[in-house]
């Protein structure tokens, strides 16, 4: 698969022509050039990044004019739905759409035939569902979980699915319920994390990855429903709980 500089003449046509929604354009670009499809833009050097032309289209902050018909002329055209990224992490097009809320960018990679739980995102490695409900992506977190992205109880906790996380608990894990409540707070959920105190959660439970308890994160992602409900039960801050 052929790599080129960003700033190539024909890497800034194409890229141009996603982030403008000019289908028409695009399709004169990889009628001229067959292999343009498959090209990645960037730097296969050591210590380089680059990506394919799928990732340009899903892009941050995403959301691009007519990014449907763009994924679909795309990957016509030959490019790979699975293709990922080279760089610090190895994030497909499904993830980058995720990330950003681009459930439209997302239905057409999933249509186009994206794995759904790929690996390798930002986010632990995991899959393009961890990506979007860690950043607060709520459309795409429930767009993956309606078109079968593997959930865990966190994931379904920060949705509200308070049925559902009830059941994946069952016989779950030591710590799941807590890093359930933490994205039921985190998601301003206040049912779902009115039901896991009742199954126990720390209220001022810490995770591993981030100094927030959970009105810490309520509290930095606007959830100001939990953050009222969390300060009526007492709960506290990271720096009151400490390491």
């Amino acid at each position: 698969m052929p790599t080129i500089s960003t700033d190539a003449p024909l890497a800034v046509a194409v890229t141009r022509a996603i982030h403008v929604g000019d289908v028409e354009g695009l399709r004169r670009l990889l009628a001229d050039d067959p292999d343009l499809a498959a090209v990645r833009l960037g730097d296969d050097d050591p210590g380089g990044m680059s990506r394919p032309l799928l990732h340009v289209a899903t892009d941050w902050p995403g959301h691009f004019p007519r990014v449907a018909e763009t994924i679909r002329v795309l990957v016509e055209a030959g490019a790979d739905v699975r293709a990922r990224f080279r760089g610090p992490h190895e994030e497909t097009a499904l993830h980058w759409a995720a990330s950003s809320d681009d459930v439209e960018a997302l239905h057409a990679l999933l249509d186009a035939g994206a794995d759904i739980d790929a690996q390798g995102a930002v986010i632990a490695g995991g899959t393009p569902l961890m990506d979007a409900t860690a950043f607060g992506q709520w459309d795409a977190a429930r767009a993956l979980v309606a078109r079968g992205a593997r959930a865990r109880a966190s994931d379904l906790a920060a949705l509200g699915m308070t049925d559902e996380v009830l059941a994946a608990l069952s016989g779950g894990q030591p710590g799941e319920v807590d890093h359930a409540f933490w994205s039921a707070c985190h998601g301003n959920q206040v049912a779902t994390a009115q039901a896991l105190v009742e199954l126990g959660a720390d209220v001022d439970w810490v995770p591993p990855w981030e100094n927030a308890t959970p009105l810490d994160i309520a509290a930095r992602d606007g959830a100001h429903d939990v953050v009222r409900w969390l300060h009526g039960l007492g709960a506290r801050s990271y720096d009151d709980v400490g390491s």
